[in-house]
């Protein structure tokens, strides 16, 4: 089976936010870059897993600049076969949907995988315009996946519950949490990912469909407020005024 992993290149979750240019542009000094977590654990490690259940190929493929290479380099040391960067701007995901389809579409690849979203834009969006753009089925929220033959079987969440469905392949999947289990490169899988191909492709003309105007921090925490047990009506005015919660 021949599967095609799509990753994004994330700050880590400890990274400490800021802007710059009047709050235009993510402020990246002294940040470190990861794979997007929903794409690493279990996009690509599902993936890996059903290559050594059956045999075949895993192709990553990102799209962004040449400063994301360290964190291509890791899914290949994870391992991934080979790895595809495209170069350009990852900051519209319809454009990003389109570089990836335009790759993708005479490829031949029997399953596209991507995490759900992204932590820093969290907008799930890349997967279903990618499916759309391929003309292919596409199984979002997915939290198992097992393949026989052409036929894949997926779980994945649905509101209240959880649905199982049977799609032919080939098709775009978005993986959430419970499709596998994290994977640590060993030191055998780091010097292999050194030569493993790398082959870095110029964008094609994609439609930026939104744009950026400012980010905003959002409001620190503040001080807690005690309210006595004596004066619950207190509690209940502080609810509604303060918290709008009633």
């Amino acid at each position: 089976m021949k599967i095609l992993v799509c990753i994004s290149n994330v700050p880590d979750t400890t990274t400490k936010v800021g802007f710059t240019n009047n709050d235009t542009t993510f402020n990246t000094a002294g940040v470190q870059f990861i794979i997007n977590p929903y794409d690493e654990w279990y996009a690509l490690v599902r993936a890996l897993e059903l290559k050594e259940a059956g045999g075949g190929s895993v192709t990553i493929i990102h799209v962004g600049a040449a400063d994301s290479e360290a964190t291509i380099r890791k899914g290949l040391a994870i391992g991934a076969d080979d790895a595809v960067r495209i170069d350009a701007d990852p900051n519209d995901a319809f454009a990003v949907a389109e570089q990836i389809a335009a790759y993708a579409k005479d490829k031949g690849f029997d399953l596209i995988m991507a995490g759900k979203e992204t932590i820093n834009y969290n907008s799930a969006m890349v997967g279903g315009m990618l499916a759309e753009l391929l003309n292919l089925p596409f199984i979002s929220l997915a939290t198992k996946l097992d393949v026989a033959g052409t036929v894949a079987t997926i779980e994945h969440d649905i509101d209240g519950g959880t649905e199982v469905v049977e799609c032919s392949l080939p098709l775009v999947l978005s993986a959430n949490k419970g499709m596998a289990e994290a994977r640590i490169p060993n030191m055998r899988g780091i010097m292999a990912a050194r030569t493993k191909p790398l082959t870095v492709i110029p964008a094609v003309a994609a439609e930026k469909l939104t744009t950026i105007a400012s980010y905003k921090l959002t409001a620190g925490r503040t001080d807690c407020k005690y309210v006595d047990a004596t004066t619950p009506e207190k509690l209940i005015e502080l609810l509604h005024t303060e918290a709008k919660a009633i």
